[in-house]
């Protein structure tokens, strides 16, 4: 039987994506931004940080719904190193200077980072440059089972106006004969050329946080889009008809998110026929990703138990069915493939008997998220007295309000629950959550940035099935210097609560 634990010591982190970070180019990237947030998290005695997928935004922006499973967001790219390397001119600074600064505007980003980076790959001293470990022509042979496709779909997704490939003409849709125009070998140069500035950047990044103590918690999501270069090239693995179009698609019903369930579109595994396929597709996707986290969050683990099969071309989510998943035999051959990586269960939203079970028998880690915790009575799982060790504690996710928001609109008989269970005024319901989550029984707590700066409703981060308006809160450098006065309290609560973290490579080299 596949065993998931880890046994970890009481720890703490903090989550926030890298888009939120403050920068000059209109969206958080591997920068100032993030050297500033390592110092916070290491004056607070935290951890863990924890961020959203990395990959490429696709529909209504959002991480879970990406052009690839493989690919870096070249939005997070450091263009200031570019610059100051000499790999972009400073008239394309300029421009990704004149970006917002304090909400990430998806649009003018897409109008201007593509064009600056195609220009950036022209350059033909940048191989020299920028400094990686990672030389270019060994990224491009370690990375061309992903890599070469991706490109490649990118290139033909410029030529066709950025329409999905599903409606591409027919032999690119089938990826049958054809031929590749100058420019899109020249689109095919330039993706490539990012995604090698990106990932050797995130190399850096992440030996930063090594040496700060600061380990990654990533997330993976469990559907794919449709529009993305994965199922364009494996629509074997997927329920397609012959035509390629979706039989089914993916959501959840009604949950606590959404009366009518949340329609995500992406289309399902096809478990029942191609389960082997999927299974290896599953391992090279862990593999990259852990070569970029530490600890993986898997996301919607309830659809590897069961998942909720809606009609393609229904308008809401409440016309599917629940489906059985691939199960234990599936994570007996993961835990095979990654005998000693750590991960988390995202299991919120409606538990089936064997989703619960499921989580139970490979003992792998769940969630508690404690904005669910003051709806019901003292039965509820989501209280500190209910949880147990092996848990992962919020005070909210990425779908959730703040908390001060969600306070502020909570229901009268919530408000009171909250207020007496945890003896508090209800004047700072965010400090009263954070304080919850530390001295929980949990082993691991998780506080959004947001509820440790105190922000409202504006600052929420994603509001499930919501196509738009998302994603696009950002901090700006004055709010993390600010936040760093929170941080001896923060490190006193670590302390406290049994949660501090060890010190750092980098406080051992200060003494």
């Amino acid at each position: 039987m596949a065993d998931f634990s880890w046994k970890s010591p009481r720890a703490c982190g903090v989550l926030m994506h890298i888009s939120s970070l403050p920068s000059e180019q209109g969206i958080g990237s591997f920068g100032r931004g993030a050297d500033l947030f390592l110092k916070f998290l290491r004056e607070s005695g935290m951890k863990y940080w924890q961020i959203c997928p990395l990959s490429p935004t696709g529909y209504g922006d959002s991480p879970y719904q990406s052009f690839s499973a493989f690919a870096g967001n070249p939005y997070f790219i450091d263009f200031e190193e570019l610059f100051n390397c000499g790999i972009i001119a400073e008239s394309d600074f300029s421009l990704l200077k004149a970006l917002p600064q304090s909400r990430a505007d998806y649009g003018k980003i897409y109008d201007t980072i593509p064009e600056i980076l195609r220009r950036a790959a022209q350059n033909e001293n940048a191989e020299s440059l920028f400094e990686t470990e990672i030389p270019l022509e060994k990224f491009l042979s370690e990375n061309a089972f992903w890599l070469d496709d991706y490109a490649e779909f990118c290139a033909l997704k410029k030529r066709f106006g950025g329409l999905p490939w599903s409606k591409w003409d027919k032999p690119f849709k089938f990826r049958q004969k054809y031929a590749l125009t100058k420019d899109d070998e020249a689109e095919i140069r330039a993706v490539k050329f990012a995604q090698w500035v990106f990932f050797g950047q995130y190399a850096k990044f992440k030996a930063k946080a090594a040496r700060s103590g600061v380990e990654i918690i990533g997330d993976i999501p469990i559907f794919l889009a449709s529009d993305s270069a994965d199922v364009w090239t494996r629509p074997e693995l997927f329920e397609l008809d012959q035509n390629l179009d979706q039989i089914r698609m993916a959501g959840v019903g009604p949950d606590y998110f959404s009366p009518t369930g949340q329609l995500w579109g992406n289309p399902l595994y096809d478990w029942r026929n191609s389960h082997p396929k999927i299974l290896e597709f599953w391992k090279l996707r862990l593999k990259k990703a852990f070569e970029l986290y530490d600890v993986l969050r898997l996301d919607h683990f309830r659809a590897f138990a069961d998942y909720w099969a809606v009609p393609s071309g229904s308008a809401d989510a409440s016309t599917g069915k629940w489906e059985s998943g691939p199960g234990e035999k599936f994570f007996e051959e993961i835990r095979k493939a990654f005998p000693r990586e750590k991960f988390i269960a995202e299991d919120l939203g409606l538990l089936s008997e064997d989703a619960v079970k499921l989580a139970d028998d490979i003992k792998i880690p769940t969630m508690a998220v404690l904005q669910f915790a003051f709806s019901s009575d003292a039965s509820n799982p989501y209280l500190p007295h209910n949880q147990k060790r092996a848990l992962v504690c919020y005070t909210g996710t990425h779908d959730n309000d703040t908390a001060l928001s969600w306070y502020k609109n909570a229901d009268p008989r919530e408000q009171d629950f909250f207020r007496t269970y945890l003896a508090a005024s209800g004047e700072s319901p965010n400090w009263t959550l954070i304080q919850a989550a530390m001295i929980c029984p949990a082993d691991t707590a998780i506080l959004p940035m947001q509820d440790i700066l105190g922000l409202g409703g504006e600052a929420r981060m994603n509001t499930p099935g919501r196509a738009d308006g998302n994603w696009q809160w950002r901090a700006l450098f004055g709010e993390i210097e600010n936040a760093r006065s929170f941080a001896p309290h923060l490190k006193r609560l670590c302390e406290i609560s049994g949660r501090l973290c060890r010190e750092s490579p980098a406080d051992a080299a200060e003494k």
